[in-house]
């Protein structure tokens, strides 16, 4: 089961300043989401991958009286885009299923709690966790607790989905699973992934960019072949895989 929300939409982020302490993290900073594309940034720790993220949530304050954030339809990105975290997240003291709902539930949602259960079960079953739904989060592998959150995730039901490192700390088999399985799930979504890996980035981006500098910028974007997620086979991605660590140990000098 995946999520619905009408026609996938772009997100532009347009001269955009960000200063911390009188030094500009970005300064007049132009960078793009493709409507229904995975958009994946590595770079230096640092560099301001997170403040971007933040940004473009609303929850970074631009310096200047234009918000520079714009979405291609007209109508402004606020309400529309969800946010999974390198950390589950998860409330310890709820069950699976709570956690899940957990948004929801905060916001007092028009869905009715009959139908809001029923989803939030249904997402459940989508990341083979039907069976963990009255589970405490204690009793669940990393691996499985990353499902939750991406189920929670799901359930906010956003064309825009943020994901902040969401797998780093994860094995290496586990990490391959779910990145399989939120390709599946977040088909035709506009997603931007930040990552500190680049055979991830190459998996699952239809665009790759390197961030890099003071203040930072980006480079030509990367664009593999193939439909997401690619074969962990694929010779051509490997190929791309030298270029991009090439690319990241540049940007790290």
């Amino acid at each position: 089961m995946g999520v619905t929300g009408g026609a996938p939409f772009s997100v532009h982020v347009r001269s955009a300043r960000v200063a911390f302490g009188g030094a500009p993290i970005f300064d007049r900073l132009d960078f793009s989401l493709t409507g229904g594309w995975w958009t994946c940034i590595l770079g230096p720790s640092g560099v301001g991958k997170t403040t971007l993220m933040r940004l473009i949530l609303g929850l970074e304050e631009p310096s200047g009286e234009i918000s520079p954030v714009t979405c291609s339809d007209g109508a402004p990105l606020a309400g529309r885009a969800a946010y999974m975290a390198q950390q589950d997240l998860l409330l310890p003291w709820l069950s699976v299923l709570e956690n899940v709902r957990l948004g929801s539930r905060l916001r007092g949602a028009a869905r009715g709690r009959e139908d809001s259960e029923e989803r939030a079960r249904a997402l459940l079953e989508s990341v083979g966790l039907a069976t963990n739904a009255n589970d405490r989060p204690a009793t669940l592998s990393g691996g499985m607790r990353q499902r939750v959150a991406l189920a929670r995730t799901l359930m906010e039901d956003r064309p825009v989905v943020l994901m902040d490192e969401p797998f780093s700390a994860l094995d290496a088999i586990t990490r391959v699973k779910l990145q399989d399985l939120a390709a599946r799930l977040l088909s035709q979504r506009t997603v931007l992934l930040v990552t500190h890996d680049p055979l991830e980035a190459l998996r699952l981006g239809h665009r790759v960019h390197v961030m890099s500098g003071i203040p930072a910028r980006f480079d030509d974007a990367l664009e593999p072949e193939g439909a997401i997620p690619r074969s962990l086979n694929d010779t051509a991605l490997l190929a791309l895989q030298g270029e991009l660590l090439s690319r990241l140990t540049e940007a790290a000098a």
